[in-house]
């Protein structure tokens, strides 16, 4: 079989020169957004706020992390844990903890083999037991960056704001897995605080999130897409977010520190439920993001076989370079806005995986369903 090699040429350096143009959209008018915004300068506001937390078998996690949320520095706040059939003596440390901090309150939910529930349930209960119209989440395995954590989320509670959007990072530990783990994080918040700073907010992190109690029940709570295990963060986003009721708060004492997963395993498979919603995704947020994961894979692709084959190789490299520059200076300003200044190096290497482990992911979702509480 012969080949050509001078139409294969041509067709892989025309995809090679539209995806590089395609990445390089994004990054300069996209991406870029998140590390060159400035910091909110807002009036501080300090509306009652109630804190909600779902835990299921977080004893652990409870006692390492709770004392910092009943301990914020606020005027009028109130703490819901929400303890979802729980096996372990976490009842028992909330108990001991409701009667230490009187604006803590526990609410349990007994288990029932024959009506097994994601966490909507919970989270549900805990929104209807609140108190206060503005809600902010986190989860047990979730530390603030220190006491004024709800008064920084909270200054953007004013006007027309509905839904604020905050950063929830990964702890920093030794080791590659960390720092991948820590990488995904930081890029896939580049996306939607970038996008939300378009006045397009598309998603947030139910690690850190506010939104108010009205605009949950308008929506009619979880209801679209309640028989799906995940979605409670950014399918709630996906669907109530406008052009004008939606903030986003970078300042890094507003951010919320997790432990992250110990292993690669269980990484994926937290990834899998996570990227699980994106099919229910507004269109226009399904094209966004598909178009730019797309380009980013063909344009590897296609400039790792124009090397090989050795076709431009001098404009594939150029081409390569100017893309990298571009980022590199954007994800520095990014990853330093958030915190995240060590990771900027491993850019290259973890940007060329991801290329390829996002579409294997997306792939495997369509044929193995993940189910998980959270």
């Amino acid at each position: 079989m012969n080949v050509n090699y001078e139409l294969v040429g041509f067709i892989l350096s025309g995809i090679c020169a539209v995806t590089w143009l395609v990445q390089l959209y994004y990054q300069i008018m996209h991406l870029s957004r998140t590390g060159f915004a400035k910091i909110n300068n807002i009036t501080n506001t300090t509306p009652p706020v109630s804190v909600i937390i779902c835990a299921k078998n977080e004893l652990k996690n409870l006692r390492t992390f709770l004392p910092s949320i009943v301990e914020q520095d606020y005027p009028k706040y109130q703490v819901v844990v929400v303890n979802d059939c729980s096996w372990d003596e976490s009842n028992k440390y909330l108990e001991e903890m409701e009667d230490a901090y009187p604006h803590l309150k526990v609410i349990t939910i007994k288990e029932q083999e024959k009506y097994p529930h994601a966490k909507k349930l919970a989270l549900t209960l805990g929104i209807k037991g609140a108190e206060h119209d503005w809600l902010l989440l986190t989860d047990a395995d979730c530390k603030p960056a220190g006491k004024d954590w709800i008064k920084t989320m909270a200054r953007n509670f004013s006007g027309n704001t509905e839904i604020v959007l905050g950063y929830g990072a990964y702890m920093k530990e030794d080791g590659l897995l960390n720092k991948w783990i820590r990488f995904d994080t930081v890029y896939n918040a580049l996306f939607y605080f970038s996008r939300a700073l378009q006045n397009k907010a598309y998603m947030g992190v139910g690690r850190n999130l506010a939104y108010r109690k009205s605009l949950y029940f308008r929506n009619k709570g979880f209801a679209s897409h309640y028989h799906i295990m995940s979605g409670d963060d950014d399918l709630f986003v996906n669907e109530t977010a406008s052009k004008d009721n939606t903030s986003v708060e970078l300042d890094q004492a507003s951010f919320t520190y997790s432990k992250p997963v110990a292993s690669f395993n269980a990484w994926l498979k937290q990834k899998k439920r996570h990227m699980s919603t994106g099919s229910l995704y507004k269109l226009r947020d399904k094209i966004f993001l598909g178009t730019y994961f797309l380009s980013l894979s063909l344009f590897y692709v296609s400039s790792i076989i124009l090397i090989i084959l050795k076709l431009f190789p001098e404009l594939v490299v150029s081409m390569f370079i100017i893309r990298l520059a571009a980022q590199m200076i954007i994800f520095h300003k990014g990853t330093k806005k958030l915190g995240e200044n060590d990771l900027i190096w491993l850019t290259p290497v973890f940007d060329l995986v991801l290329a390829f482990v996002y579409p294997l992911l997306s792939g495997s979702n369509l044929f193995i369903k993940t189910k998980s509480w959270k």
